[in-house]
């Protein structure tokens, strides 16, 4: 025991941290050269696309709600005095229906003043025994119409400048889908964009219902379209990038456009059915398309998205 505390084990401490350092030695200043040094060999190829035929709908599809008409003023249409007042505020009333009296003051009579329409009696601007005048607001009526109202981001206008004049209403829960007519875009002195269009009289609604709007601008048959992502522009011309595929560079060529329906783009001249264009113009990233390079071991290796061309 004394022999192997005090010979074979120091011994073999020596041996195996002698082994160590020649290890650490040879690794640090004597590489092994027939290791094949790891070479990415990644290149990144811009991917392209043909330019096919196919049928194209023009159909926006938004997000709105159902509002009522903006309130109306009843004014007065003779010079007299108020002599008598029916309606208080918040009072339905129906076409027809008298609101107040007024007693004219040349050539002496009794006016009645009448509802022009259904609705609502948001305000009563005068009281009984009050001087009135040609034209003076004495009510205020909310009518019993409504609409849909949706607001749009103002390049969509450009996707409307042909729209047509109705569009179909949907409501979760409500009735089955209908068409809404004098559909318009309105634009406010704050820039806001919206699109309106009237409820058809006979469809119950309520004002705060939240609806969807379905457009429909075009429909084209046979279109040759490529992918909206090809192009640069969008709203009557744009460019695209060619691939001849000969290896020479992309040729960069204007194309005229017509209509989309938010992921291809129909092609009305510019550009011939099979040509290859590039899929994403300069500076736009391929959406949720990992980019992957070869590792140099077989294996390769890839990356998120979020990176420009």
């Amino acid at each position: 025991m004394v022999i192997w505390r005090r010979w074979v084990l120091p011994i073999l401490m020596v041996v195996v941290f002698g082994a160590i350092a020649v290890a650490l030695v040879k690794v640090a200043f004597f590489p092994d050269t027939a290791t094949a040094a790891a070479d990415p060999g990644g290149v990144i190829t811009e991917p392209v696309v043909p330019a096919v035929r196919q049928t194209v709908v023009d159909e926006l599809t938004l997000e709105g709600t159902i509002a009522r008409d903006e309130a109306v003023a009843v004014r007065s249409e003779v010079d007299g005095t108020v002599t008598e007042v029916r309606v208080a505020p918040g009072q339905s009333v129906t076409g027809g229906q008298v609101l107040m009296t007024i007693k004219q003051s040349y050539p002496t009579k009794t006016v009645e003043v009448v509802a022009a329409e259904a609705g609502e009696i948001t305000e009563v601007a005068v009281v009984k025994g009050q001087s009135t005048s040609i034209g003076s607001e004495i009510a205020t009526l909310s009518p019993a119409r409504y609409h849909v109202h949706s607001t749009i981001e103002p390049v969509q206008l450009y996707r409307l400048l042909n729209a047509p004049t109705e569009g179909e209403v949907t409501i979760q829960g409500g009735p089955a889908p209908f068409v809404c007519t004098g559909l318009s875009v309105q634009v406010s002195e704050d820039g806001t964009t919206s699109v309106t269009c009237a409820v058809p009289g006979d469809q119950t609604v309520f004002a705060g219902l939240r609806t969807q709007l379905a457009v429909r601008v075009a429909t084209v048959e046979d279109a040759l379209v490529v992918p909206v992502t090809s192009v640069r522009g969008g709203a009557g011309t744009g460019q695209v990038w060619v691939d001849a595929g000969t290896g020479d560079p992309l040729e960069e060529r204007a194309i005229d456009l017509g209509v989309s329906d938010g992921a291809v783009i129909e092609v009305l001249s510019g550009l011939d059915e099979g040509e290859q264009v590039r899929q994403f113009v300069p500076g736009l990233a391929a959406p949720n398309e990992p980019v992957c390079f070869d590792d140099g071991m077989g294996g390769e290796y890839c990356e998120d998205p979020g990176w420009n061309w």
